[in-house]
């Protein structure tokens, strides 16, 4: 079993928290520091990756846009300061390497169109979202292998807005009704633009939402080759179905925190045998995580969250 986090951490000293992911964790990432700036964001990261679609940022947030605003250019700028020091960071490095990116659901939910309202009310919108993506994914796994040859990609894809869209729970811009569900065929199409780029590029797909009711059948089938989620949200009745897609092939990634790394190793434990996985079965293809992102915690607190998943692992 190995240690990561899900990708956003506090402060803005990038350079020290990549070197900190570098060294502590047995699967390093690429980090995410929101305090930065709105481009330094999941969403903002995301915006900077769209092949041939603009957008800028206004008062309600992200918006496409006939060509790249400002705040696109400046998204895209600081990726590529980020990835100078990544490069530089990881001389050296081989083994897995971990970048995130949102989603393309939990994208058209946050980002809206050119005459407002939310990508997601706009069929063609969203298709043409989820196709940018997954081509500027793509680009971007080329970029970080040529700058890290030694490493393999996993490349987290982030829906935490996905359980919300497919209840019908995203509010339209009135925040008075809410926008239509979408029925898993439609999220399976997009979430499979995703997934085969990321193989096309070489690189293995996962998946993270730290939502209750993660649709882990529908991400298994989608093409995901593990499930990030956060444990303390799996009810007892689920477990059968987490069994189902672990005895399929897809990995499960647990993230739970706990103030003891041994309390917190019992828990890990605890689950996989719930499921009815013997420690050989689960244990060389979990990967240990937190819950959700770390950005909101204290710098120091970030760390020592990291470091107590990490001795868990080890024990």
């Amino acid at each position: 079993m190995r240690a990561t986090g899900v990708g956003s951490m506090p402060g803005d000293d990038f350079r020290g928290v990549v070197r900190f992911v570098v060294d502590e964790l047995s699967l390093p990432f690429l980090p995410e520091l929101p305090a930065r700036g709105d481009g330094a964001g999941m969403v903002g990261r995301a915006v900077a990756l769209l092949d041939g679609l603009g957008a800028d940022l206004q008062p309600a947030g992200w918006r496409l846009t006939d060509r790249a605003g400002l705040d696109q250019r400046r998204a895209r700028s600081l990726l590529s300061h980020d990835l100078d020091v990544l490069e530089e960071e990881t001389q050296g490095l081989e083994g897995d390497l971990k970048i995130q990116v949102t989603g393309p659901w939990t994208l058209v939910a946050a980002m809206e169109r050119p005459r407002g309202d939310r990508v997601l009310s706009d069929h063609g919108a969203r298709r043409e979202v989820a196709q940018s993506l997954a081509s500027g994914v793509a680009a971007h796994v080329d970029e970080v292998r040529r700058r890290v040859p030694g490493a393999s990609i996993v490349v987290q894809v982030d829906e935490p807005g996905l359980r919300a869209v497919l209840d019908g729970q995203i509010p339209t811009a009135s925040g008075i009704g809410r926008h239509r569900r979408v029925h898993d065929p439609d999220a399976d199409a997009s979430l499979r633009e995703v997934t085969t780029a990321v193989r096309a590029a070489g690189a293995r797909p996962v998946v993270h939402s730290c939502s209750a009711d993660v649709p882990v059948t529908l991400l298994s089938g989608a093409g995901f080759e593990a499930i990030s989620f956060d444990l303390g949200l799996v009810r007892r009745a689920q477990y059968d179905t987490y069994a189902a897609v672990l005895e399929a092939g897809v990995d499960l990634w647990p993230g739970a925190t706990a103030e003891d790394p041994t309390a917190l190793r019992r828990t890990i434990d605890r689950f996989f045998g719930d499921l009815g996985f013997g420690e050989d079965a689960w244990f060389p293809r979990a990967v240990l995580s937190t819950s959700c992102g770390l950005a909101g915690e204290s710098p120091a607190d970030a760390r020592a969250v990291l470091r107590r998943g990490a001795e868990a692992t080890r024990l």
